[in-house]
């Protein structure tokens, strides 16, 4: 054999002593590592028997799970066989017969505890069970671990019948965890806000003005009604739900009523869908001068009485103007003098002018001035808030006699 050879094999020789001992080294320092009460570790199962479980974790004896600390009415008991690696919980260094005492049943649960807390860092969102209702609020079932939901933390939509939840499935985000107390905080509330948030991002990226989209009223008031559109309420404002006068919002709309809008504003800034209802049908001002040409009579009733004259409505959506110096020949001091609310007329189109939305009407031209009569001579505004100038009569020269003739 050559020299070359023999360093060879020397070479590997010592090459695998060092492994071997490195082995051995780390061998030792983890069968020399102190385990402590509440310490996890990782185990290998070495033997299923019926009453224990033996584990080997790197100690310089095995681990020994008893059949109770196997698992847990909710979860059950594992099938474990031998090979598997599992996490265990040092429930005892070492006993009496120099065993680690040891739970699987407490590792999982601790691992439990430390994924709450992760998920409570994170705020992400988790499903839960609803199991109870008590005095404060809710008990439920969330990753195996029991917490509690208070009623302040529950969604608005359910706070007032808590019972309702019970044996559902909800969304919630975790608030607190403190695992010594064993107590675990969850809100209801917190993850539909998170959650509504987004659809409402998703809805204003989706929307556009001009849009027609089914929604439910979901609240009235004096001043229009709130449209639930799924993930945000729009409003339709009073002036937008007809083209008629509305005095009631209800006498159009009822909570809980389904209803087609049309979207005629979008403030992603502040969250504001502006609704309307009567823009889906035709605005009847867009071909007025043809329906109400000057001259034409028209049937009208009288809405409201003013000081400068009467409204009066002549179609679905129309109003027009009679102002009080064309409801008679002679002149009229109050408009109530000649008019009431309620009351039928027969009137004469002044003028009709889309831009403006405005129409003039009179009700003493339906009929001839009287014989001999004279006009009163007028020049007012058609509609409030504009001056009224009326000419005043021409003063007439007053004559007198003068005699030149000397006395006598």
């Amino acid at each position: 054999m050559s020299d070359f050879e023999l360093s060879q094999d020397s070479s590997d020789s010592q090459n695998a002593s060092a492994a071997t001992m490195e082995e051995f080294l780390n061998q030792e320092e983890a069968s020399s590592k102190r385990l402590a009460h509440g310490d996890i570790i990782d185990g290998v199962v070495v033997r299923v028997d019926p009453d224990e479980v033996l584990v080997d974790v790197g100690s310089k004896s095995e681990g020994v799970i008893s059949s109770r600390e196997l698992g847990t009415k909710e979860a059950g008991t594992p099938d474990l066989h031998s090979g598997d690696r599992i996490k265990v919980f040092v429930l005892q260094p070492e006993n009496e017969d120099g065993n680690v005492v040891l739970s699987l049943r407490r590792a999982r649960a601790e691992s439990v505890w430390l994924k709450a807390q992760d998920q409570q860092v994170s705020g992400e969102m988790m499903d839960a069970e609803v199991r109870e209702q008590n005095k404060g609020g809710l008990i439920v079932n969330i990753l195996g671990l029991r917490g509690f939901l208070p009623t302040s933390q529950v969604s608005r939509t359910y706070s007032s019948n808590l019972q309702e939840l019970v044996g559902q499935r909800i969304g919630v985000k975790i608030l607190e965890v403190n695992r010594k107390r064993n107590r675990l905080i969850v809100s209801q509330k917190a993850a539909f806000d998170e959650d509504r948030a987004r659809q409402r991002g998703e809805l204003f990226e989706k929307l556009k003005i001009g849009d027609e989209i089914q929604g439910k009223v979901s609240g009235l008031t004096t001043y229009g009604a709130f449209v639930n559109l799924g993930a945000a309420d729009g409003l339709i404002h009073i002036s937008e739900l007809s083209w008629d006068r509305v005095a009631n919002v209800a006498d159009v709309l009822q909570v809980g009523q389904d209803v087609r809008v049309k979207v005629i504003k979008l403030d992603p800034d502040t969250s504001r869908i502006s609704l309307s209802l009567r823009q889906l049908g035709q605005d009847p001002w867009d071909h007025i001068e043809k329906r109400f040409p000057p001259g034409a009579l028209v049937e009208g009733e009288v809405t409201k009485i003013k000081k400068y004259g009467a409204f009066l409505q002549i179609g679905d959506g129309i109003e027009g103007l009679l102002h009080i110096s064309e409801l008679a020949w002679e002149h009229v001091e109050h408009t109530e003098d000649v008019v009431q609310v309620g009351q039928k007329l027969r009137v004469r189109v002044l003028q009709a002018d889309r831009s403006r939305r405005r129409i003039s009407l009179s009700l003493k031209q339906v009929e001839e001035p009287p014989a001999g009569g004279r006009a009163e001579e007028t020049e007012v505004s058609d509609y409030p808030g504009e001056i009224e100038r009326v000419p005043q009569p021409e003063r007439q020269p007053v004559y007198a006699e003068v005699s030149a003739a000397p006395q006598e």
